[in-house]
C-alpha cells in the first residue's frame, strides 16, 4: 500500500510550516549579511564539565580537514597517551604536538617542578603564536596553570593580544580567569549535570582519553 494522500488540514499545515520556515530563512540570510569580519578567534572552554579539551580536539580536526596547520601545546597532560594524541600523530606535516606537563600538580607534589614544566611549556606556546605557519594554536589546560600561579597572568595577556591577526588560539581548562573571558572572542562554559565519576565508574579509553 502507499502512503496515504494528505488531508486538507495536513496540506493546510504543511503551507503554513512552508511560510514559516521561508521567513525564518529570509531573516537568517539578512543577518548574515551583515556578518563580514574574518579574523583569528581567542577561543576559552572553561567550567567544571567534561569536554573542554575534547572540543579543543575536535576543533583541530576541523582545521585539519581545512589543510590548516596546527600547533598543540599541552600543559599539564604529559604522562597520558590519550586517543587524540594517536590520532594526530597520523598527520604529521600538518599537526605539531608539544607535551610540556608531567601531570597534575597533585601527581608531582612538587612545586618547582610544576613553575619549570609551566614555563617550558609557556615558551613554547609564544614560540608557535609568533609563527605564521601556525593556523590554530591549542593551549591545552593553560587555564589550571594560571589557577595555581605558576605563570604571571600579564604576559600571558600581553601575548594574547598582540597574536597574529588570522591565527586562531583556543584555551582549555576549568576556572579561566576573568580577565582571559573578558578579552576572548568565544567562551563556552561545560556544566557538569552528571558524571559517572560520582559513581565509581574510572576513567574509560574512548571517553575521557
Amino acid at each position: 500500500m502507499g502512503e496515504p494522500e494528505p488531508t486538507a488540514a495536513d496540506q493546510a499545515l504543511d503551507a503554513r510550516h512552508a511560510e514559516k520556515m521561508a521567513a525564518k530563512k529570509a531573516a537568517r540570510a539578512k543577518i548574515l549579511a551583515t556578518k563580514t569580519i574574518e579574523k583569528g578567534l581567542l577561543i576559552v572552554h572553561t567550567g567544571k564539565g567534561k569536554g573542554k579539551s575534547s572540543a579543543a580536539f575536535g576543533m583541530v580536526l576541523r582545521a585539519i580537514g581545512h589543510g590548516f596547520k596546527v600547533a598543540v601545546v599541552q600543559f599539564v597532560k604529559g604522562k597520558w597517551q590519550t586517543g587524540e594524541r594517536t590520532v594526530l600523530e597520523a598527520f604529521p606535516d600538518q599537526v605539531d604536538i608539544f607535551t610540556m606537563g608531567e601531570g597534575f600538580t597533585w601527581e608531582t607534589q612538587d612545586r618547582q617542578r610544576d613553575l619549570a614544566a609551566a614555563r617550558s611549556g609557556w615558551d613554547k606556546a609564544k614560540a608557535c603564536l609568533a609563527n605564521p605557519a601556525y593556523r590554530m594554536v591549542l593551549l591545552d589546560e593553560l587555564n589550571i596553570v594560571l589557577r595555581y600561579d605558576y605563570l604571571p597572568l600579564t604576559e600571558i595577556l600581553d601575548a594574547l593580544a598582540n597574536k597574529l591577526p588570522d591565527q586562531h588560539v583556543i584555551i582549555t581548562g576549568r576556572n579561566a580567569k576573568d580577565e582571559l573571558i573578558e578579552m576572548a572572542d568565544l567562551v563556552t562554559d561545560m556544566t557538569m549535570v552528571k558524571h559517572p565519576f560520582r559513581s565509581g565508574v574510572k576513567a574509560q579509553a574512548g571517553v575521557e582519553f
